[in-house]
């Protein structure tokens, strides 16, 4: 719940104006299916004790297809050659009112809800008596749980186009369901649209932000109205109108969506969805706050003045970094101790609190990735590619920032550290949202780094959200965000590829396997099995499932690895095989991430069978395979997709800082990109420089390819006249063919391991 919108809970009576796109389809029929899914909640809102009035255009919509069909079934062939008048909305309003209600009587009666019709005319209002007596009518029946459902009397109104003037009371349904919330004492407002809500410009604009509360001294010279809405009288405009005037007498106002399913409801419970009107809206809302558009652009700004500095110039802001968070380690420690005490008051999961707590000596580890980071080579810049294409033509392919990314990711405040160095080193600007547990300590670590920034810079490179509310804006800003990576559950990544346009880098979970072979070694297969469970439980390179090739059933080798796992206080769950052999719980799911002291097992045939498994119910996070049969182990490391794939080696070595890559944004499955621990390469793309001395294309006729690889450490050769330039012959140009591994485009990755049967050390633990 957004706590500005608390107070809907408490509403009682609510009034629902329907608009006109939200009651017809794009070809003027009725919306059945979102009329039904509308009634539905209105249902449901009464069911909650709610009274509901509704408010609905849609008549004229509905009369004029009418209309047509009729003019069209009743008129020759030489009539339809004429000039067609457009229908008068009058009589339109008289033919489609009846059918409009009918429906509704129809769709509240299936659902055992009584429906009243009230026609008026802005006339009526003007009369005492009539407005007493709509009071009386409309409380009456309420009280007998009957949906009263206006409408202005458009087939008999004397108004007129303009319909706004000074002289009317109300001039569309907007502005008669905020004089009728008005009238009827509501509680609340709700105008439906087909858009979301408010936006700064037209809605179809890339650059349109959606406005949450609407502040009339900060968003009446900002907001640019589009064209109205292909059908009703006033479009957006109105809206804004009705609702400005309705909150300025106290009734609070949403303007949202009535394509959104349970938008009624969410409004209710005080979702953050729609634009708010409110008469107290300036005293929560910070006339200076940042919008999310505003701080996506300002990260792109600074990422830019970051890459202009030099490679030693950024190299000592991470110096500087690391300086700054082993000197204020005393006050991050302060507020993260405060975080786990709320953690723990709250009953948050041991496992979480795992990852929440800053350990001892884990600043000064932060602090010395920096140092690592910072000495790597200058990621910026390098050329990957030197061709020259055609005579004193040169082509580099040089690596470059993406931009601004936006990370979200887990209560895991070192995290922060991490992606912001990666951001530093790579010159990214970057926008970091964490969890709601981390907040006072990601709010410190954010404050430290960059007061760390030099100003040159500017504190807006690292961009810390610290509201939800802000994420689904940030995640419609594909103009200026360029990737995003949330690190958390399935349902979280899940939810944010289904709402972005933005790509998307990251897993969703971290279901990793070890299979023991049957030539493993035990003693060496024990140790990397307790290790990949044991180290950090709560990581995603955790080991989730244990496979076991059925030969070691017979030789006591399974026996000795559960006798392991168990002694180090692991719970075992069991595949269906594992359940016979070994009475153990049977696991709920072969594709379950405990992220706890808790793993599953199951004894398969084979490699094969291995594989097969891993395939089916794991992640494509890291799986690894313990034998000494190094063909077998080639087998596995070749066959099993994932990201990362390892030999003899505890799966918790899948780690950036592990890998070299001196620290780690997020790890990812997917393939494009970046795959496995995502470092300072994950987060850069590339461009391409071409240096000439005048050439021309010519539609080929001028010049001659010959695309000869260059050795990247070779001087560019300086640029010459173009009378200098040796002229090929107009036809004897030749161009050569692509190189082979181009000719596929661009190649996804893997990363494989080899060891000797290594574990990984507690001390450094992802």
């Amino acid at each position: 719940m957004d706590p500005s919108r608390a107070f809907m809970k408490d509403t009682k009576r609510v009034v629902v104006k329907v608009g006109t796109a939200v009651v017809t389809r794009n070809d003027g029929k009725l919306a059945l299916g979102r009329l039904g899914a509308l009634c539905e909640q209105v249902k449901e809102l009464m069911s909650e004790g709610k009274e509901v009035i509704l408010v609905t255009s849609g008549a004229v919509g509905v009369g004029r297809h009418k209309l047509r069909h009729q003019r069209l079934m009743n008129s020759s062939f030489v009539d339809l050659q004429k000039p067609q008048m457009e229908l008068d909305g009058k009589p339109c309003a008289a033919i489609g009112q009846s059918g409009l209600m009918a429906l509704y009587d129809s769709l509240f009666s299936q659902l055992d809800v009584a429906s009243s019709q009230l026609l008026v005319t802005d006339n009526d209002f003007k009369d005492p008596e009539f407005r007493l007596q709509l009071s009386e009518t409309v409380n009456s029946l309420l009280d007998h749980r009957v949906v009263p459902v206006f409408n202005e009397n458009d087939a008999i109104s004397t108004r007129k186009a303009p319909y706004k003037d000074a002289t009317g009371i109300f001039w569309d349904n907007d502005s008669l369901a905020a004089l009728l919330a008005l009238e009827l004492r509501a509680d609340l407002l709700i105008l439906l649209s087909d858009v979301e809500g408010l936006y700064t410009g037209p809605p179809s604009e890339p650059k349109s932000q959606l406005i949450h509360t609407y502040l009339k001294e900060k968003h009446d010279d900002m907001v640019t109205f589009g064209e109205k809405s292909r059908v009703g009288r006033g479009g957006m405009t109105a809206k804004v109108y009705a609702a400005w005037n309705a909150a300025s007498a106290g009734i609070p106002v949403v303007i949202t969506s009535g394509y959104a399913p349970e938008s009624l409801q969410r409004v209710v419970r005080g979702d953050h969805i729609g634009t708010l009107f409110h008469k107290d809206a300036h005293l929560w809302v910070d006339m200076k706050e940042t919008g999310a558009r505003d701080m996506a652009v300002s990260a792109r700004d600074a990422s830019r003045r970051l890459q202009s500095l030099s490679s030693e110039e950024r190299q000592q802001i991470l110096l500087r970094v690391a300086e700054a968070l082993v000197v204020n380690e005393e006050r991050i420690n302060a507020e993260n101790e405060a975080d786990v005490d709320a953690a723990q008051l709250n009953g948050i999961a041991k496992s979480l609190i795992g990852r929440l707590t800053i350990k001892p000596g884990k600043i000064a580890s932060l602090a010395n990735s920096l140092r690592v980071l910072s000495e790597m080579k200058d990621p910026i810049g390098a050329v990957t590619k030197r061709t020259e294409i055609a005579d004193g033509l040169i082509l580099e392919k040089t690596t470059c920032p993406l931009g601004v990314v936006l990370v979200i990711f887990e209560s895991r405040p070192d995290a922060l550290v991490q992606i912001a160095s990666l951001a530093i080193r790579s010159g990214n600007g970057i926008l970091l949202k964490g969890g709601k547990e981390a907040a006072r300590s990601n709010a410190i670590l954010h404050k430290v780094i960059t007061e760390a920034l030099p100003k040159s810079v500017g504190p807006a490179l690292i961009g810390l959200v610290t509201s939800r509310d802000k994420i689904p804006d940030l995640l419609k800003l594909d103009e200026v965000i360029d990737l995003v990576i949330p690190r958390g559950s399935n349902k979280l990544v899940s939810e944010i590829k289904a709402v972005t346009k933005i790509p998307v880098l990251g897993h969703a979970d971290g279901v990793c396997h070890v299979f023991v072979d049957k030539a493993a070694d035990i003693n060496k297969a024990k140790c990397i099995v307790v290790d990949s469970k044991t180290d950090y439980p709560a990581a995603c390179n955790a080991m989730e499932t244990l496979l076991v090739h059925e030969h070691l059933v017979g030789t006591g080798g399974l026996e000795s690895l559960v006798f392991a796992l168990q002694s180090a206080g692991v719970t075992l769950y069991g595949g269906a095989k594992a359940v016979q052999l070994l009475k153990l719980p049977k696991a709920a799911s072969f594709h379950t991430e405990y992220s706890a002291l808790a793993c599953t097992l199951e004894v398969v045939k084979d490699v094969d069978a291995a594989i097969d498994h891993i395939h089916k119910h794991g992640s494509a996070h890291t799986d690894s395979i313990v034998t000494e049969d190094r063909d077998v182990a080639e087998r596995f490391l070749r066959d099993v997709d994932s990201a990362a794939v390892f030999h003899n080696a505890s799966t918790r070595f899948s780690d950036g800082a592990r890998f070299g890559l001196g620290a780690e944004v997020g790890i990812s499955t997917g393939r494009i990109h970046a795959r496995g621990p995502v470092g300072v390469e994950g987060l850069l793309t590339t461009r391409w420089l071409l240096r000439g001395h005048g050439q021309l294309v010519d539609g080929d006729r001028g010049v001659s390819y010959i695309h000869r690889n260059l050795p990247l450490d070779a001087e560019v050769p300086a640029a010459r006249s173009i009378d200098d330039r040796t002229h090929a012959s107009s036809n004897g140009n030749t161009i050569n063919s692509i190189e082979p591994n181009m000719r596929n485009g661009p190649l996804s990755s893997k990363g494989v391991l080899r060891s000797n049967g290594t574990v990984s050390s507690a001390n450094n633990r992802a």
